[in-house]
C-alpha cells in the first residue's frame, strides 16, 4: 500500500517536473521569437527608412522652390533619426557600425541646419548642392547593400538571434552572413568622409576640435596639480592626496585628483586640466545634515567662492534646493549682458554652508574676447516679437548659442503663460525668434545655453 503511494507521489512530481519543464521551455522560445520578431522589424524598418531617405534627397536636388527645399529637408532630417532608432534596436552593440551611424548623424545636422535657415537670406549655395549630390549618391550605395543583407536573410530565413549569439561569444564572428554583409554596408560608408560638409559643418567641426585648446597656461607635473589642489582646497598640507591621469579617450588631458579628508569624514574629488592647472569639476562625498542655512544664504557662500577663485563678474540665474543641498548655476557678465557660454554650476551643503560640488568646464572652454555691440532694435520692438498672451516676469540681454552654433545676441524674457514658465530669446539685431525653452518652473536651470 505504502509503495503503491509513493510510486504514485513519485509519478505525480515526474509528471509535474515534466510540465514545469515544457511551460519553461514554452515561455523560453515565446521571449526567443518575440525578439526575433523586434529585430527582424527593426531591420526590415531600417531598409525601409533608407530607401526613404535616399529617394528624399533625389526629390530635394530636383526642387528649385525655397519654400519646397525647407520642409524637404526637415523630412530627410526626420528619417535619419528614423533610421537611427532603428539601428539602435539591433544586436550590433558589439559591432563596428559606427560610419553608418556617424553618416546618419552628420546628413541630419547638415539638413537640419540648412531647414532651419532663412533661405531667401541665403539661399542653397553650389557647394551645400554638390554636397547633397554626394549624399544621395552615398545613399544609394548604402541603400543597395542594406537590400542584399535584406535579401539574403530573406533567402536563407536567416536568424538575428543567431547574430547575437555570433557577436557575445568567443567564436569568430566573421563566419556569420549578416554581420559579414554589415559589416560591408559600413565600409561603403568610408567614402562619405571625403563630402565637402560645408562652412557651417566645418565650423562646429573646428569647435569641437579646438575648443579644449583655448585652455590657457602652461602644462603642470603631477606635483604641481597635487599643490595647486592643496591650495585651491585649502587642505592641510599633510593631507592625502592621490594624483592620477585621466584614461585615453578623453578630449582634453587632465588629472584626477582624490583626497581622504578625515576631519569632515569625507572624500573629495577633482579634476584638474594639465594645461594651466584649471580646476574642471570638484566633488565631495559626504553626508549633509539637516539644513541650517537659507538657500539664499548658501548663495551667497557659492558667490564667495566665485569671488575668492578671481572668477569674472558673474550673476546668479538659478537656484534649487534638493533635500538639504542648493545649486546654484551662475552665468559670465559683460556690459551688463549675460554671456549663456559660459556658466559654473555650484552645489553647497546647507548644513553649514560647505560647497561640496562645482563644474566650471562650460566657463573655462567658452572664454574668449567678445565684443558686444548695442542692439539694433529695441527692448520694446523684441518684446512685440512675443506672443501676446505671455506675462512678461523679468528681461534681460544675453549671448547664447542658435540652432546654427553662432553666437547671437539676444533679448531674454522670461515669461508665463497659463501657470507655465518659458524663456524666450529674440535676436537683438533681427528680431528673430532664437530660442524658446519651456521651464517646469522659474528657477529650472537653462543648460541648453
Amino acid at each position: 500500500m505504502i509503495r503503491t503511494i509513493l510510486i504514485t507521489i513519485l509519478a505525480i512530481a515526474v509528471i509535474g517536473t515534466g510540465y514545469w519543464g515544457y511551460k519553461e521551455h514554452q515561455e523560453k522560445n515565446a521571449i526567443l521569437i518575440n525578439a526575433e520578431n523586434n529585430y527582424q522589424r527593426a531591420f526590415h524598418d531600417l531598409n525601409f527608412h533608407f530607401d526613404a531617405l535616399e529617394e528624399k534627397i533625389g526629390t530635394t536636388l530636383a526642387m528649385n522652390s525655397r519654400q519646397q527645399i525647407s520642409p524637404s529637408l526637415a523630412e530627410v532630417w526626420r528619417l535619419t533619426s528614423e533610421a537611427h532608432n532603428d539601428v539602435g534596436q539591433l544586436p550590433l552593440a558589439l559591432l563596428p557600425f559606427n560610419k553608418t551611424e556617424e553618416f546618419l548623424t552628420k546628413i541630419g545636422e547638415f539638413s537640419y541646419r540648412i531647414a532651419i535657415r532663412d533661405l531667401e537670406k541665403k539661399p542653397l549655395s553650389d557647394e551645400e548642392y554638390a554636397t547633397l549630390q554626394s549624399l544621395h549618391k552615398n545613399a544609394t550605395e548604402i541603400k543597395n547593400e542594406l537590400r542584399d543583407v535584406q535579401g539574403t536573410v530573406m533567402k536563407e530565413n536567416l536568424r538575428w538571434m543567431d547574430v547575437e549569439l555570433a557577436l557575445a561569444t568567443e567564436n569568430d564572428p566573421n563566419d556569420n552572413t549578416v554581420i559579414n554583409g554589415l559589416k560591408t554596408v559600413d565600409k561603403s560608408v568610408e567614402g562619405y568622409s571625403e563630402v565637402n560638409w560645408g562652412p557651417e559643418m566645418t565650423k562646429i567641426s573646428e569647435f569641437e576640435d579646438n575648443k579644449y585648446k583655448a585652455l590657457s597656461g602652461k602644462q603642470i607635473t603631477k606635483q604641481e596639480a597635487k599643490n595647486l589642489a592643496i591650495k585651491f582646497l585649502k587642505l592641510d598640507k599633510n593631507s592625502k592626496v592621490i594624483v592620477e591621469e585621466n584614461g585615453k579617450g578623453s578630449p582634453y588631458e587632465a588629472y584626477r585628483v582624490s583626497v581622504n579628508e578625515p576631519k569632515s569624514d569625507s572624500n573629495i574629488y577633482m579634476e584638474m586640466t594639465k594645461k594651466g592647472g584649471h580646476p574642471t569639476w570638484i566633488l565631495e562625498d559626504r553626508n549633509v545634515q539637516k539644513a541650517k542655512i537659507s538657500l539664499y544664504q548658501g548663495s551667497e557662500k557659492a558667490l564667495e567662492f566665485l569671488n575668492k577663485h578671481a572668477m569674472d563678474k558673474m550673476e546668479m540665474t538659478t537656484s534649487n534646493q534638493y533635500e538639504n543641498i542648493g545649486i546654484y548655476t551662475y552665468v559670465k557678465m559683460q556690459d551688463d549682458v549675460r554671456i549663456y557660454p559660459q556658466t559654473v554650476t555650484i552645489k553647497v551643503a546647507l548644513d553649514n554652508g560647505d560647497i561640496i560640488g562645482y563644474e566650471g568646464m562650460n566657463y573655462l572652454i567658452g572664454e574668449k574676447d567678445r565684443k558686444i555691440t548695442s542692439p539694433a532694435i529695441s527692448q520694446k520692438e523684441a518684446q512685440g516679437k512675443l506672443n501676446p498672451k505671455l506675462k512678461i516676469m523679468e528681461t534681460h540681454q544675453g549671448i547664447i548659442i542658435n540652432d546654427l552654433g553662432e553666437e547671437v545676441h539676444c533679448y531674454e524674457f522670461l515669461a508665463t503663460m497659463e501657470n507655465e514658465t518659458f524663456r524666450i530669446f529674440i535676436n537683438a539685431s533681427t528680431g528673430a525668434e532664437e530660442k524658446v525653452k519651456k521651464l517646469d518652473d522659474p528657477n529650472t536651470p537653462v543648460n541648453s545655453m
